[in-house]
């Protein structure tokens, strides 16, 4: 027996309970982080760090770092993914995590343009870039984690549950800026209320570093050290030899990202300006949503474990496209309850797009790159679908109409569908 056969087995004696919920509370930490910039991007930033004669042009300023994280997050998945793949996934899931942890505290602590003019919003958009730095490196490997460590016919069960860090960590950020909202006059919600949810970050993280440094490495990645497969170079490999796998996973997964992001930042900010909403009631209305996705999520993982990822995904893409067409027409009716029910309905389809992806996309990759793969692939994605998608869709809505925001999430959908046909399924490999 090698050196690294002792620590396979080692690391096989991960208790599945303390396996599941490191990967959720890094997910859930790190989403927190990311979505309550979203937020404040929508409902702070423009009236604090961008202000402008235009309101509408201060979002759209506003939307624009929203869309930095999305452009440093490959890097991320670069560099932890090197490291993921080189070092293992647990010291690598540590690292990002602070790194993204620290970039939010920062940002509650930035001075406005009131105070220092101009290097508010490049200071803003610095910390932004940390943020996506972090998450490129926490999503992989927090979903290698729970997957490399699944039982036979589980994966995706297993995989599902990073993946549930996004609703949860939305639900937190929501619920976190409606008390605030509720209790705070709308004079000290702009002085200094905004800035809880950054600084209130720096708990989570500490609870989710602890909880990380208690496991040990994947069987997976330990079999990587026993065979001696590690690569030097995990992102040339990638480029090099698993080039189709990278452009067909990124394709594929663009519709979860554009659906993902109109249902959240764009309703939000269409909500709360064109159509009238209050703040308050829009993000519960918001909240109550989510409940769908978190809800979705297990149920799309129980069925991509017994009929495969690849089908699912290739149904609910379709359904998303169908979406598409009455996106416009439900969320402009102005009857609050065919709203509800449009925000439940793409809640839905997220969950179930969501619930099987990261499964799909780390199987996509030989263990030997996974991390670097399926990071990269994730987070390219994102740059397609999610980065610009508060921003097109904005523009869209406010040029040409809701409908027109539809038709965009119809494309994307059909895109991601016709890049699932030729992927293999698991059963298949």
């Amino acid at each position: 027996m090698s050196a690294a056969e002792p620590q396979a087995v080692h690391a096989a004696a991960n208790r599945p309970a303390t396996v599941l919920f490191a990967s959720l509370i890094g997910t859930t930490i790190e989403f927190f982080d990311f979505y309550i910039y979203a937020t404040a991007a929508v409902l702070v930033f423009p009236k604090l760090f961008f202000p402008a004669a235009d309101p509408a042009a201060a979002t759209l300023q506003s939307l624009a770092t929203f869309a930095i994280a999305f452009f440093a997050r490959p890097v991320g998945s670069a560099v932890f993914g090197h490291f993921g793949d080189r070092i293992g996934r647990k010291a690598t899931l540590v690292a990002a995590l602070l790194t993204m942890g620290v970039s939010t505290v920062l940002i509650g602590l930035l001075p406005t343009y009131a105070a220092i003019g101009t290097m508010a919003p490049l200071l803003l958009a610095l910390c932004r870039f940390g943020q996506g730095l972090g998450l490129g490196g926490e999503w992989g490997g927090a979903v290698l984690l729970a997957t490399e460590n699944a039982p036979p016919g589980k994966r995706a069960w297993y995989g599902m549950f990073p993946q549930l860090g996004a609703p949860l960590g939305f639900f937190l950020s929501g619920s976190t800026f409606l008390v605030l909202s509720q209790t705070l006059s709308d004079a000290d919600f702009f002085a200094w209320g905004w800035r809880v949810p950054f600084l209130a970050s720096a708990l989570l993280v500490i609870v989710g570093l602890y909880v990380r440094l208690k496991i040990t490495e994947t069987p997976d990645f330990q079999k990587v050290l026993a065979r001696n497969e590690r690569v030097r170079l995990p992102v040339a490999a990638v480029f090099k030899s698993h080039g189709g796998a990278l452009v067909l996973g990124t394709l594929a997964a663009m519709a979860t990202f554009v659906i993902f992001y109109l249902m959240t930042v764009f309703t939000l900010s269409w909500g709360t300006t064109a159509l009238h909403y209050s703040r308050q009631t829009f993000l519960l209305l918001q909240l109550f949503a989510i409940l769908f996705f978190g809800l979705t999520i297990p149920i799309a993982a129980v069925l991509a474990d017994r009929l495969d990822r690849r089908r699912v995904m290739i149904g609910v893409s379709a359904a998303i496209a169908v979406f598409g067409l009455v996106f416009g027409p439900l969320f402009g009716s102005g009857s609050l309850a065919m709203v509800t029910l449009f925000m439940v309905l793409g809640q839905c389809l997220i969950g179930m797009t969501y619930g099987p992806l990261g499964t799909l996309l780390s199987e996509m990759f030989p263990p030997e790159v996974r991390y670097t793969g399926a990071s990269l692939t994730f987070n390219l994605a994102g740059i397609l679908g999610a980065s610009l998608a508060p921003y097109v869709a904005t523009w869209l809505a406010t040029n040409h109409g809701l409908s027109t925001v539809g038709w965009y999430l119809s494309a994307a959908a059909l895109i991601s569908l016709a890049a699932l046909l030729p992927v293999k399924s698991a059963k298949e490999k």
